[in-house]
């Protein structure tokens, strides 16, 4: 196999790969982030950051399209922190893939956001599933409260209803791939983090957990009772706290190695 690996190579010859993708060091300079496209355009890039496109619960049908929040800014300065801080070579923009795209097969990572609206149909539940068991990875963030979780726990039972939602722990092996991440700070929106109110709705305590494979393998982080996203959006904002943007960061590239390293 070749040493270098493109974004063209399925993802499962990038697990293979993973030895060589997780060199990283201080170094890098970051360049601007293109508008969210449909997934029409074709990337050579190591790694290609994915929102997946959802659909949303009845409840939330007069909403915006949820899937959207944050977007593009938040990627823009991710994608920016990746460049900056690691040797991956990165695409410079997001592509916003639906789940039955087949697609989606061609790359390692997903990000969902505002999980709380989602609604998954069966055939999206099964679709799903078949993503992750053949080595994806997903991270959903920015929903709060019981309602909102609520919603999120019945698609994920439908798409794993043999598998149970667990809190991560400290030592758990996504929090050490280049960052050590042992804060267990909540992350808030922007409007939180001005007025000093961490939480929304009854979100008062923020819980990192997941859902793992038959080897041990992490296949959803699930970043509840926060806003990893606004972190990332307001980067530049000298209202929102630096040290929280920072975590904020480590965390997105902890996820993002973790993804493409197991």
């Amino acid at each position: 196999m070749s040493d270098t690996v493109s974004c063209k190579t399925s993802f499962f010859t990038l697990r293979k790969a993973g030895a060589v993708l997780c060199l990283v060091s201080l170094c890098g300079l970051a360049w601007a982030v293109n508008f969210l496209e449909d997934g029409s355009r074709v990337h050579s890039n190591e790694f290609q950051l994915i929102r997946l496109r959802y659909n949303n619960h009845p409840q939330f049908s007069n909403f915006r399209s949820s899937w959207l929040t944050d977007a593009p800014e938040a990627e823009t300065h991710l994608l920016n922190g990746i460049k900056r801080l690691t040797r991956i070579d990165t695409a410079s923009d997001s592509v916003g893939l639906p789940i039955m795209d087949d697609r989606l097969f061609d790359y390692p990572f997903l990000y969902a956001v505002e999980v709380g609206h989602w609604a998954l149909s069966d055939a999206e539940a099964q679709r799903l599933r078949d993503y992750l068991l053949r080595g994806g990875f997903l991270i959903v963030d920015d929903f709060h409260g019981t309602q909102e979780w609520n919603l999120f726990a019945d698609s994920m039972q439908k798409v794993f209803p043999d598998r149970p939602i667990v809190d991560l722990a400290n030592k758990d092996a996504v929090f050490h791939v280049l960052f050590d991440v042992d804060q267990r700070v909540q992350i808030p929106n922007v409007r939180g983090a001005i007025s000093g109110q961490s939480w929304e709705k009854d979100g008062f305590t923020p819980h990192w957990r997941g859902i793992f494979d038959d080897e041990g393998r992490l296949m959803v982080g699930i970043n509840f009772n926060m806003d990893l996203g606004d972190a990332w959006e307001h980067a530049d904002n000298p209202q929102y706290p630096q040290p929280l943007t920072l975590l904020a960061y480590h965390f997105g590239i902890d996820y993002i190695l973790y993804s493409m390293t197991h």
